[in-house]
């Protein structure tokens, strides 16, 4: 049995949120100023494929659903056993109550996030953000968890990976017909120009866009099902087996979406069935090593940086989004210090003053048991 609360969940959503804060910018900085072949490499992975193909950093979004998808069997347990005690008549119709007001927050700081409060006109104002898709992925995901068998859950995935494929590869698209997979030509784009309201992030078409969410609730599944794997042990394995076991199913679903590729190609702004496949298996694969590492080895004070970010996601993802300049800050403290080094320096030097910054704060909070929760 697993324990309620995963050290090594924690310290994966840190990994993952690491780069979107201030890892980013630290490793380009740090690739321009060094000029060093493996930085260099891990400079061009952290840029979204224009379109077709597939980057690490285009897995950071599914990996972050699949975490929130990961959590589900073990909280609604958590919830229904801790309601039942309490006698409450209805825990399933509160734990939805719940995931329904988690998910119009979410929106509606989504949309802060992109800009509400410029107060440029509705017809300015982008709805569609990447909160908004974690909130229905999870919504779609957490209905499906907490109403249904897993072999229903099985039914659902299966279902909406294929039915999405048929969707977009046979619905004849006005003026550009059938499967014009280009950025306005594909379905998902006509979809969003008719029905998304406000602005659309790329004019033609949104990357978070309306049709493009329903296959990402298979990302959240995902982590479900591995989460339910993990805890059942159905096959009854050994750890070192079970985790064996996890490696090999995320190899194959890698391999899978390779070949279904073919034919629906890997694809982050349509979130095509073939992009669900590999960024589940790599999803499952890192998750696998953070537990093996952490919770399985103990190696715990190692991954302590990516605890303190992964505890508090929600609050470092809002703080860097034009609510606290952490550039500023870090411009204010070392522009002194650096203004006889090289352009490329100086900016290796702030770049690691913000990381340094949003770490430190993300310390204090968590040393003192702050912790935003939606």
């Amino acid at each position: 049995m697993l324990k309620k609360r995963l050290d090594s969940l924690d310290a994966l959503r840190g990994f993952d949120m690491f780069w979107i804060i201030g890892g980013e910018a630290f490793i380009h900085t740090w690739a321009s100023y060094s000029n060093w072949p493996p930085a260099l490499w891990m400079s061009s992975q952290l840029h979204h494929s224009d379109w077709n193909g597939l980057t690490f950093y285009d897995c950071i979004f599914p990996l972050f659903i699949f975490i929130a998808g990961f959590s589900m069997p073990l909280s609604f347990e958590s919830q229904i056993q801790k309601l039942t005690e309490l006698s409450h008549p209805k825990p399933k119709s509160k734990i939805l109550g719940h995931l329904l007001k988690r998910t119009v927050i979410l929106i509606l700081l989504g949309v802060v996030v992109n800009g509400f409060f410029k107060w440029q006109g509705y017809e300015n104002t982008r709805i569609a953000s990447v909160l908004a898709r974690i909130a229905l992925a999870c919504l779609g995901a957490g209905i499906l968890v907490l109403y249904t068998s897993v072999r229903t859950q099985v039914l659902a995935f299966v279902g909406i990976l294929l039915g999405y494929f048929l969707l977009v590869r046979f619905y004849p698209v006005p003026e550009f017909g059938v499967f014009n997979f280009t950025k306005e030509g594909n379905v998902t784009a006509y979809f969003d120009r008719l029905f998304l309201p406000g602005k659309l992030h790329r004019k033609v078409y949104d990357p978070e866009g309306i049709l493009s969410t329903i296959p990402a609730i298979c990302n959240a599944l995902m982590g479900a099902f591995t989460a339910r794997f993990l805890l059942k042990n159905p096959l009854k394995l050994t750890t070192n087996r079970l985790l064996g076991a996890l490696v090999l199913i995320g190899l194959g679903l890698v391999l899978l979406a390779e070949v279904w590729s073919v034919f629906f190609p890997i694809n982050k702004i349509v979130w095509t069935s073939s992009f669900v496949l590999i960024t589940g298996g790599i999803s499952i694969i890192l998750f696998t090593f953070f537990y093996w590492f952490v919770d399985v080895l103990g190696y715990k004070s190692i991954v302590r940086p990516f605890v303190w970010i992964g505890t508090n996601s929600i609050t470092i993802y809002l703080a860097v989004h034009n609510i606290i300049n952490f550039e500023s800050t870090s411009h204010y403290f070392l522009d002194g210090f650096l203004q006889n080094a090289s352009i490329e320096a100086q900016n290796f030097g702030i770049a690691t003053g913000v990381l340094l910054l949003q770490l430190a704060g993300l310390y204090f909070l968590y040393r003192n048991k702050l912790f935003l929760k939606i």
